[in-house]
């Protein structure tokens, strides 16, 4: 079973940065497609970001591109978000997820969640 921890979260005004991180016990980040998504009261888990396991390729919601950058730290098996010019429309819990779906965009698609970490912009 692949076990992913959130970290990173926490509150910002907006403009500011969070860098957020996604760490798997017992397995190797580096061979599974990682998602991030995120979710707010009443509207549902929607995609943010992802990187596929072969090739590295990058999907963003129109919603965050250019401003939140997903990557991978094989040396420490992590994968984050770095989220910059933050507003406070992308205050939501953010969950990341993994899959052996190369590239993938839908909750559906995905097999492993973590718990959350909550993200709070101030304005």
């Amino acid at each position: 079973q692949v076990r992913l921890v959130e970290s990173g979260g926490g509150l910002v005004q907006a403009g500011g940065s969070l860098r957020l991180s996604c760490a798997a016990s017992e397995h190797t980040l580096g061979t599974l497609t990682v998602g991030w998504f995120r979710q707010d009261p009443g509207k549902g888990r929607r995609f943010v970001a992802s990187i596929s396991w072969s090739g590295d390729r990058l999907t963003y919601a129109d919603s965050v591109k250019g401003r939140f950058t997903i990557s991978r730290d094989n040396t420490k098996n992590t994968v984050s978000l770095q989220m910059n010019s933050l507003k406070p429309e992308d205050t939501a819990n953010y969950y990341c997820a993994a899959t052996r779906v190369d590239i993938a965009t839908s909750v559906e698609h995905y097999d492993y969640w973590g718990q959350g970490t909550q993200v709070t912009v101030s304005s």
